[in-house]
């Protein structure tokens, strides 16, 4: 490695001497170096090594071998602006010039964009620069493996060839890039970011946004078009439905300011069923591709937003209640989303008064129990059985929350804790039928896993006595006589 390590910087001295006998000074058009920041490498330097430069006297690493092979090396000409890199799924804008050894140019460019992962020229522009902050210009020896290898590159009409064997030496400068990331629960859902919104904050669940949007097929047809052309944006709150969940999902991730395009799947954007639109119908299976630029939005208050004990309990009912029209609806897993938040708002009341604990211990016990009956609709019945267990924490003598945990505890087979609940609550309810009903049911599923218990077990013990006598009849078995003897 030594010896590629000497090479390397060999091949960097010649590149500055080259530098500094160019008219202009400069290693590329377009790139300019600013003399502060660019720093000579002496012939000691070793790669990753520190020296000190410029009137600061900060340290920096000069050589970096990016693939720890000797393959690429970077040398930083002039430092990017913040901390960020660009992920495979980013389209960079880059400019570059790559020559030979002697100094030929063999290709060039002002500006080219390309997915990352998807590369450009040779393989080491895209190795190149995941390692690039923005504006950062560097100089790369790229050895034949991340270049054109053994075969080499035929001339074009526009770019030189590039003889087989060749070591390139690449002006690169990341000019900028568009992140691009997969959203959604299940990362269906690619978004671009065509201009950078302000600040940090994005809206939540339940927010009012507005926004100015177009929406189109995948040849390019218009289906919708809001909040153009002297419209007011459109608006709507994130999260009820209102707009497809592609698009909700989409607009949560969204700073103010931000433009972006999705690509949504048919699942996320209008499923199977033809839909008709302002401007155009949308068919079904659709993959549909939206541009949507968030203007402004307001926040769906949290707790800690809430000044007063009494507001906390009045928003905590009032999102229960939105909780109970999206159950009806049988809308189980945004019913439970509203009474998680719900119970967020009344979490904390060792400030509340006396009569404010009294109110907000019976919307707790409401919200738990009614997000209970949701986890058990959604088949999460660890969620239920916790949930119906800090009720009976708050209320020991809740016979919903018995017959609830009833419920998860059959569902996880825990038939013993199941039964011990239904004991309890028709101790304290006897006369309740739908506790009735449970214990019948639950008498026969013990009833039934007794005799699988039974058999189980009883063929088990079967197979073992066969075994054991078997055993002991071989046991029994005089030895064989040796007829030669």
């Amino acid at each position: 490695m030594a010896a590629v390590e000497d090479e390397t910087l060999r091949a960097f001295e010649e590149e500055e001497d080259a530098m500094m006998n160019e008219p202009d000074g400069e290693p590329m058009d377009g790139l300019d170096v600013d003399d502060e920041e660019e720093a000579d490498s002496p012939a000691t330097m070793k790669v990753g090594e520190e020296k000190e430069i410029g009137k600061q006297g900060l340290k920096k690493k000069l050589v970096k071998d990016i693939c720890k092979d000797g393959g690429i090396f970077k040398k930083v000409l002039v430092e990017g602006q913040k901390w960020e890199n660009p992920k495979d799924l980013d389209e960079v804008t880059v400019k570059y010039e790559a020559r030979l050894e002697d100094g030929s140019v063999v290709s060039k460019s002002e500006s080219i964009e390309f997915a990352v992962k998807d590369g450009y020229f040779c393989p080491a522009l895209s190795k190149a620069v995941k390692t690039m902050k923005k504006g950062e210009k560097v100089l790369l020896t790229v050895k034949p493996q991340y270049g054109f290898g053994e075969q080499g590159r035929a001339a074009t009409e526009v770019e030189g060839a590039v003889p087989p064997n060749s070591t390139l030496h690449i002006d690169l400068q990341l000019v900028s890039w568009k992140t691009v990331t997969l959203i959604g629960d299940d990362k269906r859902i690619l978004k671009k970011v065509l201009k950078e919104g302000e600040g940090c904050e994005r809206p939540n669940d339940g927010a009012v946004v507005r926004v100015g949007l177009i929406g189109k097929l995948d040849d390019g047809t218009v289906f919708t078009k809001k909040g153009h052309e002297g419209d007011e944006p459109f608006e709507f709150k994130t999260d009820e439905e209102q707009v497809i969940q592609g698009l909700d999902t989409t607009v949560l991730t969204m700073k103010k300011g931000e433009v972006a395009s999705a690509r949504i799947p048919p699942e996320h954007a209008f499923g199977s069923t033809e839909t008709k639109l302002d401007l155009a119908v949308v068919p079904p299976n659709s993959t549909v591709f939206y541009e949507v630029e968030l203007v402004s939005f307001e926040k769906e208050k949290e707790s800690w937003d809430l000044k007063s004990n009494s507001e906390k309990i009045e928003a905590a009912s009032e999102k229960k209640d939105e909780g109970n029209a999206w159950f009806k609806m049988g809308k189980y897993a945004k019913a439970s989303k509203r009474y998680e938040k719900a119970a967020k708002y009344i979490e904390y009341d060792s400030s509340f008064s006396e009569d404010e604990k009294k109110q907000s211990k019976a919307v707790k016990i409401s919200i738990k129990l009614n997000n209970a009956a949701c986890k058990l609709k959604l088949k999460d019945y660890k969620e239920a059985e916790k949930l119906c267990t800090k009720v009976l924490e708050l209320e020991s003598t809740n016979v919903k929350a018995l017959y609830r945990r009833a419920q998860a505890y059959t569902e996880l087979v825990d038939l013993e804790l199941a039964e011990l609940d239904i004991k309890k609550a028709l101790e304290i309810d006897p006369d309740n039928r739908e506790v009735k009903v449970a214990y019948k049911a639950l008498k026969d599923k013990l009833r039934e896993y007794n005799k699988r218990d039974a058999k189980f077990y009883g063929n088990m013990f079967a197979k073992w006595r066969k075994t054991e006598n078997a055993a002991g009849k071989q046991e029994a078995q005089p030895m064989a006589i040796d007829s030669t003897a």
